[in-house]
């Protein structure tokens, strides 16, 4: 699998990010070994975490595969710090106190002294973006992370946040922005992009695959073993069975039957190879399934479908 630079930094990631929300929770410790090792086999090197995935579950499980599928420094493991739930509700605190307390507890859950990446998971107006900031340069320089990041942020929020980090040489420079980016959401090339571009910093996509309704999956339905129909994920997944997807949905899939492939390949080599990405991250229920995204490594896309496909999902 082709290793991308992140930004301007030395981070070497595989253009394909292996997510891990559910593991720990939905994806036991069995389910995510068997994941781990197909993205492993197949070139991966880049693992996508964050404290508040099944409550530090995740971390948990990446732990206890150091060692025994990977060496630490054979793997690139990002997490991110910044939302937890409290009493069932989610809260976002970004203060330097609380980042640097949630990534101690990661690095113990993950059972290393370092992550190669480390990203505030979304903005916090409730806190001055000076103090989140200063947390990233402690875990710089400190050696806590290798590289650090932002997630969810705006266009002026990024730039607003890279530059500051630039404006002295002794503060950890952002590397890269995980962003919500598919055929379904393109919403990012407004502001985010352009931003990145001008500033040399990676773009990590998350749900490539529009939350996975780019599969086809929905076409007829909701399936009842999708994320779809789970407690967990039916509210994340309902914004993209609208007409407007559905519109979308059928055009990849009209792409994908003349080419030969399948949806998800299609909509994830969309993704993968759009200006300004370093990784797409993928997530999936089994080893099974993953192993079938991971065919979309062996296709590219002909500019004409590419451009169909970017006329029809127009913003």
């Amino acid at each position: 699998m082709e290793l991308r630079r992140a930004g301007k930094s030395g981070l070497l990631l595989s253009r394909l990010g292996l997510g891990t929300m559910t593991w720990g929770r939905d994806t036991d410790e069995h389910e995510a070994a068997d994941q781990c090792r197909a993205f492993l086999d197949a070139g991966g090197n880049f693992l996508d975490t964050a404290a508040s995935y099944g409550d530090g579950d995740s971390e948990r499980v990446i732990g206890g595969l150091i060692g025994m599928l990977f060496k630490r420094d054979e793997v690139a493991i990002a997490t991110k710090a910044g939302i937890s739930r409290h009493l069932g509700e989610r809260v976002v605190d970004t203060s330097r106190s609380s980042l640097i307390s949630e990534l101690d507890k990661s690095l113990q859950r993950l059972g290393t002294d370092y992550v190669d990446l480390w990203q505030v998971h979304t903005w916090d107006s409730a806190n001055p973006l000076d103090d989140t900031l200063s947390a990233l340069d402690y875990a710089y320089s400190s050696g806590k992370a290798r590289y650090v990041g932002i997630s969810n942020y705006s266009g002026w929020q990024s730039a607003r946040a890279i530059t500051r980090q630039e404006s002295f040489s002794a503060k950890a420079p952002i590397v890269t922005i995980q962003s919500e980016y598919s055929l379904l959401n393109r919403q990012i090339e407004h502001e985010v992009l352009p931003c990145i571009t001008e500033l040399g910093v990676g773009l990590l996509a998350w749900s490539p695959l529009g939350r996975g309704v780019l599969t086809g999956k929905y076409r007829q339905g909701i399936p009842s073993d999708s994320r779809g129909a789970s407690p967990h994920f039916a509210g994340f997944v309902e914004p993209y069975l609208d007409d407007r997807s559905s519109r979308i949905v059928e055009a990849v899939s009209v792409a994908a039957e003349g080419l030969g492939y399948s949806p998800l390949e299609v909509a994830l080599a969309w993704v993968r190879d759009a200006q300004g990405v370093t990784s797409a991250i993928i997530g999936a229920r089994t080893g099974a399934q993953l192993r079938g995204i991971l065919t979309s490594e062996e296709i590219s896309l002909p500019l004409i479908v590419r451009n169909a496909l970017d006329d029809v999902s127009a913003p």
